[in-house]
């Protein structure tokens, strides 16, 4: 059965990732369409740079154009905020990319965009697991009906397209290219072998910047590394940036929704100092005002500087769909997540590491600071805190007896620090009276089990790991 996670589906390609459940999941989408009467509005689609992605588009939009659906193919491997743009401005019902993120290479899948160019949320995924269990009793093993690619492009049934200048010129047009043109800065990309050189570069050396890249091939296996923005895997990024001087170091995940950042100085900066960095740019220096948005395992010094701006932090689970329906709710200036993503208000709604990249050039050129000293500047500000996170692999029988000690049992260790109060939203959440926490949860996109811990200090923080870590017997 094709299960929807907190990022779409995802699954080990030649496993569950085939040819047969990907025209499965085709039918069932196209069904829904029908049912919902927003089938002749076609859907858009587009894929990255990993294995089989392109291909999934035709296996995929061959079936759609047998229920009479046209796909708008994006006919060039993209970023995934891109086709979320095009769903938005266009007012198309669906879109579709095809990706597994920051998943390891063996990994491919698919994200599903609904009106507005929104994650998919839990009750449309349902909705589409439901079609799929019909579209398996209907046909079992059966071949689904489909039309040729090659003829379904020559019926109108798909076209091939390429808007990105559209989503280019959207971006340039919301920031302040003048300013940044004057800044003359030095800027190192590592699209660590996904879409995003291509966009990056195209809007950085349109406002004057000094642009090099690394990693900018296409390589399905990814240099041998996850094609995730982390401490671990940019050290090239950081070498880079050093050595040559640069103003600043951006890396984006696979299919640039996420992003990973290097100061001026070779430090890594943790998406949670991004999201701090861009909530105090965009209420600081350029007046924006409402509240921010970040999930159960981001850091709480968001909660710091919203009440410092009279303003509030709303919390929600980890799944970038409740972020952006929160910012709906509660026009927040800018909501985000401790793994790299993020999104503003004004433009899409979902991730977008390519915009984050452009607006982080421009708080540095508007600023006329360094980023190092941008940072310092709010830890002076709001003080300090340190971020434990713990991934742990387990067996069916191992993950069933922790399920049931933190989420049945409820059941917690020992802890050092008194306890204010306990949350089960999303995993299970502790919160310290002296504003540190530890949360513990399964992986919507992983077979792993991921411990968030953040406190004063990094020793303190590494203190209530281990002790969860034992606890849990991991």
């Amino acid at each position: 059965m094709i299960k929807f996670g907190t990022g779409g589906w995802r699954a080990i390609i030649g496993d569950e990732f085939t040819k047969k459940n990907i025209q499965k999941l085709a039918k069932a989408l196209a069904l829904k369409m029908k049912a919902e009467g927003v089938a002749d509005k076609g859907i858009v689609a587009g894929y990255d740079r990993r294995f089989l992605s392109k291909e999934t588009i035709y296996w995929s939009s061959e079936i759609f154009a047998k229920e009479g659906i046209r796909t708008w193919f994006v006919n060039r491997s993209s970023p995934t905020p891109l086709v979320m743009f095009y769903v938005m401005k266009h007012n198309f019902p669906y879109g579709y990319m095809v990706t597994a993120s920051h998943n390891p290479a063996l990994y491919n899948g698919i994200k599903v965009f609904t009106e507005g160019g929104r994650d998919a949320n839990e009750l449309q995924t349902q909705d589409i697991e439901r079609y799929i269990q019909k579209v398996e009793e209907l046909y079992g093993d059966n071949q689904i009906e489909s039309i040729p690619y090659e003829d379904a492009v020559k019926q109108g049934l798909v076209v091939e397209f390429n808007p990105l200048n559209d989503y280019l010129d959207n971006i340039i047009e919301s920031v302040d290219i003048k300013k940044i043109r004057e800044s003359h800065l030095k800027v190192a990309l590592d699209p660590m072998y996904g879409v995003s050189e291509g966009s990056l570069k195209t809007i950085l050396l349109t406002a004057r910047c000094d642009v090099e890249s690394i990693h900018e091939r296409h390589d399905t296996l990814f240099g041998g590394k996850l094609p995730s923005p982390s401490a671990h895997t940019l050290r090239a990024l950081q070498t880079h940036v050093t050595e040559y001087g640069f103003d600043i170091g951006i890396a984006t995940d696979g299919d640039a929704d996420r992003i990973g950042v290097i100061d001026d100085k070779g430090n890594f900066l943790h998406p949670n100092d991004i999201l701090v960095l861009l909530y105090y740019y965009l209420t600081k220096y350029k007046g924006w005002r409402g509240p921010v948005v970040r999930n159960i395992g981001t850091t709480h010094r968001l909660d710091k500087l919203a009440e410092s701006v009279g303003e509030k932090c709303y919390e929600v689970p980890v799944g970038f769909k409740h972020i952006s329906s929160k910012m709906q709710e509660t026009e927040a200036v800018i909501g985000g997540e401790s793994s790299g993503g993020l999104t503003v208000k004004g433009h899409i709604n979902g991730k977008d590491g390519i915009y984050a990249a452009v607006l982080l050039i421009e708080m540095l050129a508007v600023t006329g600071m360094k980023m190092s000293q941008i940072i310092e500047k709010i830890r002076e500000e709001y003080g300090a805190c340190f971020m434990e996170e713990r991934d742990y692999k387990f067996t069916l029988e191992k993950k069933a007896e922790i399920y049931k000690t933190i989420m049945e049992d409820r059941k917690l260790p020992e802890f050092p620090y008194e306890v204010e109060k306990v949350s089960y939203l999303d995993g299970c959440k502790v919160y310290f009276k002296n504003g540190g926490w530890v949360l513990t949860r399964f992986s919507g996109t992983e077979p792993l089990l991921r411990i968030f811990c953040e406190m004063e200090t990094q020793e303190e923080s590494e203190q209530i790991s281990d002790i969860y870590e034992a606890f849990l017997n991991l």
